[in-house]
């Protein structure tokens, strides 16, 4: 690997920290207002601020899509899958929510089988296999804890899985900015719809006012960090490859646990760690062999 390749795996990699970071924020707000309301002002933020930066660099064409009902599809799956992971971090510690999301890899490989036609290959199944044996001891805890509020990061994996593979589909649809503002808003109107939903269902957990002027300002730094997270790993993959960078998402664990240590004094136990060693390991293990000539 050459500098310029080098120099790109270490914005990937500073890229996939900011995620975390953002992650840490959106779990500082679990007292003050509600996930789906975060996710809402989070996304509403993020999808104007990008909105101006494609006006300006595409003009008004560029927010027509090819595929509309396709755009609408990814739309759903990331407002599902950012309330539910919201909702984990705000219940459980933010290590142990990101390893049980990190299952994605794994279930993107499995439903593309189903919903793409590729060929599912026995490395997929063995890697799955392990993988869901790293979830269940990570739940182990949380499920005499929380019951089914437990399974939270499982539906987030779940979601953000299927947003890959509608992320797939859309491929050649247009710019990486483009396909970004796309995504925010067809999010943002759901989640803000939800948000208002939930808030006049009576539920008390739901209740909410007007947000405090931190819960705004910390709602922009996790628009903010998220967006710098995806165009520092947008660079990362075209200065060293995607295939090079794609190791590098799982820095975002050893960044969670880091955060949720030093601000929540969340320190996971060892059986904690093996759980996400496994699950870690499994999507290593599917990147390495997706690398390699063999086929089964």
């Amino acid at each position: 690997m050459n500098d310029y390749q080098r120099s790109g795996l270490g914005l990937a990699v500073a890229g996939f920290i900011c995620l975390s970071l953002g992650d840490a924020v959106v779990k500082s707000m679990a007292d003050q207002w509600p996930a789906i309301a975060v996710a809402a002002l989070r996304f509403s933020i993020g999808g104007a601020v990008l909105s101006v930066l494609l006006l300006r660099s595409e003009g008004p064409r560029a927010f027509i899509p090819t595929h509309p009902w396709l755009q609408l599809a990814r739309g759903i799956c990331l407002a599902v899958a950012s309330v539910s992971f919201f909702s984990a971090i705000y219940l459980m510690p933010l290590a142990e929510a990101m390893a049980i999301a990190f299952l994605s890899p794994v279930l993107t490989q499995l439903l593309a089988g189903v919903l793409l036609k590729e060929v599912i290959h026995r490395r997929v199944w063995y890697a799955s296999l392990a993988a869901f044996a790293g979830v269940l001891i990570v739940l182990r805890p949380n499920l005499a804890e929380l019951g089914l509020a437990a399974l939270l990061p499982l539906n987030a994996a779940l979601f953000m899985a299927l947003l890959m593979i509608t992320n797939r589909a859309s491929a050649g649809q247009g710019s990486a900015l483009s396909m970004q503002v796309f995504v925010a808003l067809v999010c943002a109107p759901i989640l803000i719809a939800g948000a208002a939903a939930a808030r006049l269902s009576g539920i008390a957990a739901f209740e909410f006012g007007w947000p405090s002027w931190d819960v705004v300002l910390r709602c922009a730094v996790v628009a903010f960090t998220a967006s710098a997270a995806h165009w520092l790993a947008y660079v990362g993959a075209a200065r060293a490859g995607a295939a090079a960078i794609a190791p590098a998402i799982y820095v975002q664990m050893i960044s969670a646990i880091g955060l949720g240590w030093w601000w929540f004094g969340d320190r996971p136990d060892l059986a904690t760690l093996a759980g996400a060693a496994l699950i870690v390991g499994s999507g290593l293990y599917l990147w390495q062999a997706g690398k390699s000539p063999r086929t089964t």
